[in-house]
């Protein structure tokens, strides 16, 4: 059974991982839309703009720190915990950190790396504007299905 410490730290991990859901979520419902209606020159300064303005403390705090605590959770899991909720607590460990914080940095960020080095009034920043929001997109939205999968998985572990 999961109690005490244990179990704030899962209910931190879904806190953490559930809201990391909802802003991806944000994104893949309306805010990319949005940007993907604007003329190119303005999408591409709005969305360079947006990634600037991410890395703030806060969330930086909820995506960064529900990873550690990802980290953390596994392996409590494989030290200690009893075999109630073990392979949903290392599910949802995997989901979040592969799912999530891989794709971040495996997919997303480098795609905010190239459209950051682009100027939004060239002809190529038109051309890449559409492939980026399609892209980023798609990867965008497996990242919001493997946060909320985490948040699931941690909240079946639950008593």
């Amino acid at each position: 059974m999961i109690d005490g410490p244990y179990e704030v730290l899962v209910l931190l991990g879904f806190l953490g991982t559930g809201l990391t859901a909802g802003v991806f979520f944000g994104f893949s419902a309306f805010v990319m839309r949005g940007l993907a209606a604007l003329p190119a020159a303005q999408g591409v300064a709005a969305m360079n703009a947006i990634n600037r303005a991410a890395v703030t403390p806060g969330f930086m705090v909820v995506f960064a720190g529900s990873a550690v605590l990802c980290v953390i959770i596994a392996v409590v899991t494989f030290v200690v915990w009893p075999d109630d909720g073990k392979t949903e607590l290392l599910l949802g460990s995997a989901l979040y950190l592969c799912g999530a914080f891989g794709i971040t940095a495996v997919a997303n960020v480098p795609r905010n790396e190239a459209l950051a080095a682009l100027e939004p009034d060239t002809p190529e920043a038109a051309a890449h504007w559409p492939v980026y929001v399609r892209e980023w997109t798609r990867w965008n939205h497996l990242r919001t299905l493997a946060s909320a999968a985490a948040a699931v998985m941690y909240v079946l572990a639950m008593p």
